[in-house]
């Protein structure tokens, strides 16, 4: 008996918070048919919107990608003083709110700072730029590639490792050949994540973007711009893209996982 009302406990609790909105959310877009969806999702602003988006998070995966497997090495296979204290800020941004984040770089990079009144002169715009927008959406991102090797790495051990110095290969190739097809799967699912996050980041890109229309504005910004001026169907059209790229994301994972186990790489 108890089983059941977990059950059911469970299965209301995500119709009501997930299944129930974006349900709604799709029947809104598509209740005219396909033709406004597409209409909006080709307009020159939402095509923008697109091209800021797939450049900001392509950026910051590949930044948290090379910092990542970097950081994870280091604290798996190395010892040294504040081994814990590096481990604790990689984990930080999960901790901060992204509202805070977009605020501290105003106040590192901004115009009236000095490190950013500094780059200005040199003719480099971080704030309600591209460049800002991608330290942000790094910041927010950058445990998942990490967190998603470091038990892998534990797991693997270093004994291949050591091996292959003791045969004279080189530290570059024992990681092409011995260290990067171990963690092959979990590099794979933690970039499908950092993806994700980097794709739906909102709150500390609104603060460094200024949200400037045709100029700064991602497709999650695009959402709440859209809605704001009554311009729903542009922003449910929006919305909907966003929730088909978490759908693919978690069929991802899911594919992702599986495959890190049974390897147990």
């Amino acid at each position: 008996m108890a089983k059941h009302v977990l059950r059911l406990i469970a299965v209301a609790y995500v119709m009501f918070l997930l299944v129930l909105p974006v349900g709604l959310i799709i029947w809104q877009t598509f209740g005219d048919g396909l033709g406004p969806f597409f209409e909006s999702l080709t307009s020159p602003s939402a095509l923008h919107a697109f091209k800021v988006t797939l450049t900001v998070a392509g950026l910051a995966v590949v930044a948290n990608t090379i910092f990542g497997v970097g950081v994870a090495i280091l604290l798996v296979r190395h010892e040294f003083p504040g081994k814990r204290l590096l481990g604790a800020f990689v984990d930080l941004p999960m901790a901060v709110s992204p509202v805070v984040v977009g605020l501290a770089l105003i106040l590192v990079y901004g115009r009236f700072s000095p490190v950013g009144g500094l780059l200005e002169s040199w003719g480099i715009q971080v704030i309600f730029s591209t460049p800002g927008m991608v330290i942000a959406t790094v910041f927010v991102a950058m445990p998942l590639v990490a967190r998603s090797i470091i038990p892998v790495l534990e797991e693997l051990g270093d004994e291949q490792e050591q091996a292959a110095h003791t045969l004279g290969a080189s530290r570059l190739q024992t990681f092409l050949r011995i260290t990067l097809p171990g963690i092959r799967w979990a590099l794979g699912y933690g970039l499908v994540l950092c993806l994700a996050r980097s794709l739906g980041e909102y709150g500390a890109v609104a603060v460094v973007s200024g949200r400037l229309v045709d100029q700064t504005q991602t497709l999650t910004l695009l959402v709440e711009e859209r809605f704001q001026n009554y311009d729903q169907q542009g922003a449910f059209a929006a919305a909907t893209t966003l929730a088909l790229i978490a759908v693919v994301t978690l069929l991802l994972t899911k594919l992702l996982r599986p495959k890190d186990r049974s390897d147990g790489n």
